[in-house]
């Protein structure tokens, strides 16, 4: 056993979420320390790997997994173009190959991809922050499905506020979500392609409004604005998109002590049930214990349960803060069906932010208690690659091929829907009976979804249909039926709730069975609504810091 570390506040997973508010506490006055299970990386250095990897559609080529603290890979046969932009694929009964770190259970595959590096999953993502709608914080009030949530859309709002302005956030004023105060700046200029989209669809009652982003249209707080690279995922190269690793630079500038490389496979508590330090491996399985007066636990919606379900004690049999027996429980994300189609206009997808707008008008309704609600996106992902694989598998060459490459590369797009999964309780995340390289449970995930999704689903295929039709669209081509691109939205795992018999945080972000453990993220989110959740996560940990900061 190496020497003992020691901190007001330790902070486990150096993420946007674990980053900022150490960050924010750190201002306090408090000493924090933040514990990153994987090493640390620079843009220079990622965008040297992706130029650098074999195939330029692995998004995670620049990411590969460390020895010590692994994270699940995969290489899926991605198929044609209709799942060009979402390469995990959930496939009933299908077998994707990967690095098997995260063990399936099934019945359907659960194919999730994140980053274990210091700022996390969010070096490699689209930068979307959206809001919640207050209608979703209510679903089971309203509409009979899914949970309340135990704080409200209006106690939510200065912290939306303060997540937009600290990450430079943009975005259309109707989509829904209220706002007492503007956004930090307007959205970066809309590709010819959305405009196409806008004039086409709004007449046919389709409003197309750009999507919420934290990607800057000018310069902001010392970053240069988006040069319309068209590369968001995997790697922004000009920093005009915010990022965990921006977060980590920052919690460290305010004090904050990261430290990489630390493994934490233990939390140890006290005889009253405090929380009193936490276990780390280093790379060399050497072990190190840091002891703390709170603690907060910002790893993902799959790597904090399992760490909570590694705690073991006489006191708790079942793992730190899993009285409840909820802890890895009601796992949710978002799995999108989507439809690729050749559009009347020579739209030329490519130049711009990848995923740049969308369609809000599906969010809410009176149709949740029958079905999910979802959002629709567009793709603004250069169409050149995908449609060269599809000719080469075609034997397509020559001549032909460089018309037929044009034409698609022109005209080729491609929406597709974000809908909302209910709360489960058998979706899960568990610890399976394999182990990593330090000797560390793999996790082992459980995962199915159910006719409330797949009459979604149906539905969103007609309204693909009629957006084909107003769009001029040939050649259409839907996803396979039940064959999900799965969007790494990872939610509910630590779900949040007033009542400690089936939740495992209160309101703001405590656990009910530890008075000084909090927990941020995505986890923590009780429903999924029709979003990308890390705004509302962002939201919901500056909320836990106040709190920590106060007591």
């Amino acid at each position: 056993m190496s020497h003992e570390l020691s901190a007001d506040i330790v902070v486990i997973g150096s993420g946007i979420c674990g980053s900022l508010v150490a960050e924010r506490l750190a201002r306090t006055g408090a000493s924090v320390l933040i514990l990153e299970a994987g090493p640390r990386v620079t843009r220079n250095q990622l965008v040297l790997y992706y130029r650098n990897a074999p195939r330029k559609g692995d998004w995670m080529a620049p990411y590969p997994p460390s020895r010590w603290a692994p994270h699940p890979t995969y290489e899926a046969d991605w198929g044609s173009a209709t799942d060009q932009d979402k390469p995990n694929v959930a496939r009933q009964g299908s077998n994707e190959k990967g690095n098997g770190y995260l063990v399936q259970a099934g019945p359907t595959p659960y194919p999730a991809e994140y980053i274990r590096v210091v700022g996390g999953t969010t070096w490699h993502w689209a930068a979307h922050m959206w809001r919640l709608l207050p209608n979703d914080f209510r679903i089971k009030t309203l509409y009979g499905v899914g949970k309340d949530w135990p704080v409200t859309y209006d106690e939510l709002d200065p912290y939306y506020q303060e997540g937009e302005e600290r990450t430079g956030v943009s975005g259309a004023p109707n989509t829904g979500s209220p706002r007492t105060k503007p956004f930090p700046m307007e959205p970066v200029a809309e590709p010819w392609a959305m405009r196409r989209f806008r004039e086409r669809l709004e007449p046919g009652g389709y409003p197309v409004v750009a999507n919420t982003t934290a990607r800057n249209s000018r310069a902001y707080d010392g970053r240069p604005p988006c040069c319309g690279a068209n590369n968001c995922q995997p790697i922004c190269p000009v920093d005009a998109q915010y990022h965990g690793g921006l977060a980590a630079a920052s919690a460290e500038a305010a004090g904050a002590r990261l430290l990489a490389n630390a493994v934490v496979y233990r939390i140890e508590h006290d005889p009253a049930g405090r929380i009193a330090a936490v276990h780390y491996f280093d790379p060399d399985r050497t072990s190190h214990r840091v002891t703390g007066k709170s603690f907060v636990l910002a790893a993902n919606g799959i790597e904090s349960p399992k760490l909570l379900l590694m705690s073991v004690s006489d006191k708790y049999p079942t793992g730190i803060a899993n009285g409840s027996g909820m802890v890895g429980r009601n796992l949710m994300d978002h799995p999108s069906s989507s439809l690729t189609f050749d559009a009347e206009d020579e739209l030329w997808l490519g130049r711009g932010p990848q995923s740049p707008a969308s369609i809000n008008t599906f969010r809410d309704g009176p149709f949740r208690s029958e079905y999910a609600a979802f959002r629709l996106d567009f793709t603004n992902i250069s169409q050149v690659r995908s449609a060269a694989e599809d000719l080469i598998t075609a034997g397509v060459y020559g001549p032909e091929f460089e018309k037929q490459l044009r034409y698609r590369a022109a005209h080729q797009c491609n929406v597709k829907n974000v809908p909302e999964v209910l709360p489960h309780p058998d979706n899960r995340v568990v610890l399976s009976d394999q182990k990593d390289e330090l000797g560390l449970p793999k996790p082992q995930v459980h995962f199915a979804l159910g006719d409330y999704l797949h009459r979604c689903m149906e539905v969103a295929k007609r309204e693909y249909t009629r957006i084909a039709e107003l769009m001029g669209g040939t050649n259409l081509r839907f996803t396979p039926e039940r064959e999900y691109a799965n969007n790494q939205h990872i939610m509910g795992t630590v779900s949040m709730g007033d009542d400690p018999k089936d939740s495992v945080v209160d309101g703001f972000g405590r656990a009910h069975d530890h008075e000084n453990l909090f927990i941020a993220g995505t986890g923590i989110m009780p429903t999924g609504a029709t979003v990308n959740p890390t705004l509302t996560a962002l939201a919901l940990a500056f909320r836990t810091a106040d709190q920590i900061a106060k007591t």
